[in-house]
């Protein structure tokens, strides 16, 4: 039963997003913000649970000021805090998502989840950059390198994926470079990042099933959506078309997982139900 629902579960969710695929961008833009910022940040729910309860009062202020100081960096210097954005994800994906990997396999997912979507949407991504505050010098240079980095990476990431007969990483690739940038990344990101991360915190918490880990970080997931997407719409309630917004609010949700959580997690997961 688990695995039709499963199997369901994804029928839907491709369905969805070839729908968004060929819509407009605004319907793109929904799409990557409920995958990403409802299914995708389900992960980071658990930062708390995986703290020692005697840190988790500094471990909660510390997360709060890098959200806020993020938030105030992207309204005053955008320009910089984009490029800052992309480079700290590149990072964290060539970290996380394989951990035992050779050092070109961690490199290549990196730079994959960034810049594969430049590769056939050129345009489009350029677009994007620049009404998510990238600055006019940079305009021309950077989609042109990452175009070129993540044709690279993304022929390596498929070679490897055939080689190995690795379905996840196949897809995942395949949706960054074929996929409308918005829609790709989604689905790039759920498949090769978030979806794998989830299952392996739900493993340590021990929780019996995906609804359990759920039920377990509700509180954390919908208070730490809340609270980003409320300060990115007040910092930017209607420029680029939400585009900033919508980075904005990512980034304020991603950063602190990328460089709080690292310090404070501890070794050995609590118990599940211990912290909540």
């Amino acid at each position: 039963m688990m695995r039709r629902q499963r199997h369901a579960a994804w029928l839907v969710f491709a369905a969805a997003a070839l729908a968004a695929a060929v819509s407009p961008q605004k319907v793109q833009l929904v799409f990557a913000g409920v995958a990403i910022g409802l299914v995708g940040m389900a992960h980071g729910a658990s930062d708390l649970a995986i703290v020692q309860p005697k840190k988790q009062r500094l471990f909660l202020a510390c997360y709060g000021l890098v959200i806020v100081l993020c938030l105030v960096w992207w309204h005053q210097s955008p320009a910089w805090a984009l490029p800052g954005f992309l480079v700290a994800s590149a990072l964290h994906f060539g970290w996380e998502d394989a951990p035992d990997g050779a050092l070109l396999e961690r490199i290549g997912r990196g730079i994959s989840l960034i810049a594969t979507p430049a590769v056939c949407y050129h345009s489009e991504y350029r677009a994007i950059l620049t009404a998510a505050g990238l600055a006019p010098a940079a305009r021309d240079l950077l989609p042109v390198a990452l175009a070129v980095t993540g044709a690279i990476a993304a022929s390596g990431l498929l070679i490897m994926g055939a080689l190995r007969g690795n379905a996840p990483l196949l897809a995942g690739t395949a949706a960054l470079l074929l996929l409308p940038p918005f829609v790709g990344f989604s689905t790039g990101f759920l498949l090769l990042h978030a979806l794998p991360q989830t299952e392996q915190r739900r493993r340590q918490l021990g929780c019996a099933d995906y609804a359990d880990y759920l039920r377990a970080t509700w509180p954390v997931l919908t208070s730490a959506i809340a609270l980003a997407a409320m300060a990115a719409w007040v910092t930017f309630p209607t420029e680029s078309g939400g585009v900033r917004a919508l980075f904005a609010a990512l980034a304020a949700l991603a950063i602190p997982h990328l460089l709080v959580t690292p310090w404070f997690a501890s070794p050995l997961a609590p118990p599940h139900g211990e912290t909540h």
